[in-house]
């Protein structure tokens, strides 16, 4: 392992996922966005990190609704709503459409259309309740565990899936991924969800259930539709599995 390498990785990903400026020296060749892949997750515990930040700050001294806001839209500037267009995208063009053709070409389509805006509204909207619900130390750490999980979450179809496009912005990153890669990937993802400020283990266990159903679901629904899976698709996943762990989170505590 070259840790030089590994380094230019990670930062690729940093700047492939995120808008943070990444050092010069570092570079930029399309290739390394594939093995840039295995660091998505370590990419998606800094920004959960930065969304734990503000809103431990901001609840101190305004209420928890308004702090889960200002986390999420620290959030949104740091990723550039990276993977809520993806979101947006992947609701306009599989509702708007039945033929795989015409979802390839809504998806591709920058304009937002109504399904992609209820979609967004509706996982915001998801998102925001559900933490503001939680008490203020289980919502820090479930926004990292489920920033670094969900993208762990959803590079697996890396592994698995087609990818369905000749060219777009994605393509670099999709070529088939290795177990060994997904594994590194998983472990800077997964574990955030056996956090210690969880109830206890079986918390972890069960979002690891849940995640995996619908990794299952999803894929099946991606492959019928399309036959694969764009980049748009990945960021769909990823929010699904984030909302799940939300939501999960919540649910636990609540019985």
């Amino acid at each position: 392992m070259n840790p030089l390498a590994e380094l230019r990785y990670f930062f690729t990903a940093l700047g492939y996922f995120t808008r943070v400026p990444v050092p010069r020296w570092v570079g930029y060749e399309p290739q390394w966005l594939n093995a840039a892949a295995r660091y998505f997750p370590l990419v998606g515990v800094l920004v959960g990190a930065l969304g734990a930040l503000v809103y431990l700050a901001a609840q101190r001294v305004l209420p928890a609704g308004v702090a889960v806001l200002l986390s999420m839209v620290a959030t949104l500037v740091a990723t550039g709503a990276f993977h809520e267009d993806g979101l947006a995208d992947c609701c306009d063009a599989f509702g708007g459409a039945y033929r795989r053709d015409d979802v390839l070409r809504i998806m591709h389509d920058s304009r937002i259309g109504a399904f992609g805006a209820i979609g967004l509204v509706v996982a915001l909207a998801l998102k925001w309740q559900t933490l503001a619900a939680l008490p203020p130390l289980r919502a820090a750490t479930l926004m990292i565990a489920a920033h670094a999980a969900s993208r762990a979450c959803a590079i697996s179809y890396l592994m698995t899936l087609d990818y369905v496009r000749d060219e777009g912005k994605a393509k670099p990153v999709a070529q088939r991924m290795r177990v060994g890669a997904w594994l590194v990937a998983c472990a800077f993802g997964l574990p955030w969800l056996f956090w210690p400020a969880w109830p206890d283990w079986r918390a972890g266990l069960a979002t690891l259930v849940v995640l995996g159903g619908l990794r299952w679901a999803l894929g099946r629904y991606f492959v019928r539709r399309i036959g694969g899976y764009t980049g748009d698709c990945l960021g769909f996943a990823q929010q699904v599995f984030e909302i799940a762990i939300y939501l999960m989170g919540l649910a636990w505590i609540s019985f």
